[in-house]
């Protein structure tokens, strides 16, 4: 038995908790010092870091043919 296994059998755990939601995101915590964008172009993009913006290209992604 591997030590990831002694543990849960030890401590009565499992990796994900025994009810589950739809849709729970994990989402790290951002160290400090990290660079923020200014308070309007956080709002347009969604996030205040910069690391997090994964914007939507839509079309773009099948090199914008119809």
């Amino acid at each position: 038995m591997d030590i990831f296994k002694d543990v849960m059998a030890s401590y009565g755990v499992t990796p994900l908790p025994y009810k589950t939601v739809e849709a729970m995101a994990y989402v790290p915590f951002q160290p400090s010092g990290t660079q923020i964008y200014q308070v309007t172009q956080g709002f347009e993009a969604g996030t205040m870091f910069p690391s997090l913006s994964k914007p939507w290209y839509g079309d773009k992604c099948r090199g914008g043919k119809q």
